[in-house]
């Protein structure tokens, strides 16, 4: 064995190399879990007891001679790559620009809205995405049979007392009235969650912003007049709008609010399903149970509330016929949006 690692030690000071892949073959041969050192190590308990201290020194020196010329070699060739590298650059060359993003088209759509309504005097409320049942459901004079408490409708997290993922950003109105006197005049922006199947028109995900609007004498004719030139500031002044009686807890009288088609000009096409018309949000005035329950006097306030999906919206600008696409990251589609906003 002692001749052995005499040979192999002549073998290891008298390797050299200037490529990485040399240097790894030689590391694996000698080095490796298999390799030659590592295996003589396993044989060193075969030597006899007289010879164990001599044979044990040169072994260890072959093992450390091993690792530093893998150890050397690496540095020198990485040393010698860098710097041929940095010599064979064309100074002259104009420099690799750093490509810009661009906002995702449901935050265009979103910051256009709050600045519509800022103009307005709305501002901008907050709150958790995660509920309990009194801001989601019951302060909102949502019966206690009521669809959307199902489990088939909503997120639940907890059972007795109910916590789940907001329904509607509606709850952050909620808060607002509770900790707020009037005049309130107030949009959310937010995510919501729904337990909805996924399709082209529909998802799980989806973003809303809601409008709140209370004082005294505040009348349907307002709501309207507000919703008139929202609609004209984001689809053009020639937009015309419509409102359909509808039915919400929280909303009495309630309404769904269509626009003229911006794709076809109201004359009928499939995005209108040959209507002229698309509906973009629902609205009405807030019931005076649900100011009773914020402890705001319905003897003396009264508001009107709107909330519209900013996926539909953004759908209805840009055009876009599939809802999933704001939710795959797909890069081709991302990049056709800029803004400034």
């Amino acid at each position: 064995m002692k001749e052995k690692i005499k040979q192999l030690l002549q073998e290891i000071q008298a390797f050299s190399t200037e490529n990485h892949e040399d240097l790894e073959l030689f590391r694996i041969k000698f080095l490796s879990k298999k390799g030659i050192i590592p295996s003589m190590f396993a044989d060193f308990k075969s030597v006899p007891k007289e010879e164990r201290k001599v044979i044990g020194q040169i072994l260890n020196k072959l093992k450390n001679d091993a690792q530093d010329k893998v150890s050397a070699l690496k540095l020198l060739i990485e040393k010698k790559f860098i710097v041929s590298d940095e010599s064979s650059k064309d100074l002259s060359l104009p420099a690799n620009f750093i490509n810009l993003g661009s906002r995702h088209p449901l935050s265009i759509t979103r910051n256009e809205i709050i600045q519509i309504f800022s103009r307005l005097g709305y501002t901008i409320s907050r709150g958790p995405e995660i509920e309990d049942d009194w801001h989601n459901f019951t302060s909102l004079n949502f019966p206690v049979d009521h669809p959307a408490r199902d489990m088939q409708d909503t997120f639940f997290i907890e059972k007795n007392p109910d916590i789940s993922l907001r329904t509607h950003t509606s709850s952050v109105q909620v808060r607002v009235m509770e900790n707020e006197k009037p005049p309130i005049r107030t949009i959310s922006p937010g995510r919501v969650f729904r337990n909805e199947a996924i399709s082209a028109r529909a998802h799980c995900i989806f973003h809303q912003i809601e409008g709140l609007y209370i004082d005294k004498d505040v009348s349907f004719a307002d709501l309207k007049q507000t919703l008139l030139y929202f609609s004209r500031e984001m689809f053009g002044s020639d937009t015309k709008i419509r409102l359909r009686p509808s039915y919400f807890p929280f909303t009495e009288p309630s309404a769904e609010m269509d626009i003229s088609c911006n794709i076809c000009g109201g004359n009928g096409c499939n995005i209108c399903k040959y209507t002229g018309w698309v509906e973009i949000l629902g609205c009405g005035m807030v019931d005076p149970n649900v100011l009773k329950n914020c402890n705001i006097d319905n003897d003396i306030y009264t508001g009107f509330a709107f909330g519209m999906g900013i996926e539909r919206i953004c759908m209805l600008k840009y055009q876009i016929n599939d809802i999933r696409l704001f939710f795959e990251n797909d890069l081709r589609f991302l990049k056709q949006f800029e803004s400034t906003l």
